[in-house]
């Protein structure tokens, strides 16, 4: 954590409510720690095909095929437990492949 801290990988985005530290990875990290980057982003991933297939998420397209993620109440509860904070589900963009 303190090397990816040192380079900009990572930083601290905060704490939680037990006073555990919240780290954010950066977009830097891309370069810095491209493993790093990957491993998150496989994560994310993971996460939210999870959660598509507890129920949790509903995908709609618009006139541009556009897809938009529409998330229950119970899903973002999950999502933060999952440790997808501050994933913005209306921005996320889902490959057509």
């Amino acid at each position: 954590m303190a090397y990816y801290l040192e380079i900009g990988a990572i930083e601290l985005a905060g704490m939680d409510e037990d006073g555990e530290f919240i780290f954010k990875i950066t977009e830097k990290s891309q370069e810095v720690a491209p493993e790093l980057w990957q491993a998150h982003i496989d994560y994310v991933d993971e996460s939210l095909m999870e959660l598509f297939e507890l129920g949790f998420i509903n995908v709609t397209y618009d006139e541009n095929l556009e897809a938009h993620l529409e998330v229950s109440e119970a899903g973002k509860k999950l999502a933060k437990e999952m440790g997808l904070i501050e994933t913005d589900f209306d921005d996320y963009e889902i490959p057509n492949d």
